[in-house]
């Protein structure tokens, strides 16, 4: 029997992968890796706010269609329902720490606005 997709602990989407953890009742903790030239879904969670903080690599992130630089070090927090994507703008993988808070932590809790993969 398959798992719904919200019980993964590891994915491989077209743009990288990312790995849980660690999963609590009131958090959730993920490693994200994108690949060189690749971006996430333009998207945002009704449910859940996000902290990020970004371990190597650099990229630049949209936060509800302002951009802003980020790399190796920084740090930045996305509220509930603000639209956000992530490119990796670098010649190595991004990776970055993913601290989810909030009622509910599943991957269907994503409002997908665009995605270079045909999934929005």
């Amino acid at each position: 029997m398959n798992k719904p997709e919200h019980d993964e602990k590891v994915s491989n989407p077209p743009w990288g992968k990312w790995e849980v953890l660690l999963e609590e009742p009131s958090y959730k903790v993920k490693r994200v890796t994108v690949l060189p030239g690749k971006r996430l879904s333009y998207q945002k969670h009704l449910r859940r706010s996000e902290h990020w903080m970004v371990v190597e690599g650099k990229g630049m992130v949209t936060l509800d269609g302002k951009e802003i630089h980020i790399e190796k070090g920084n740090t930045l927090d996305i509220a509930r329902e603000v639209a956000h994507r992530i490119s990796n703008v670098g010649e190595e993988d991004l990776t970055f720490i993913e601290i989810q808070q909030g009622e509910y932590f599943g991957e269907d809790d994503i409002v997908r606005l665009e995605d270079d993969y045909g999934r929005a």
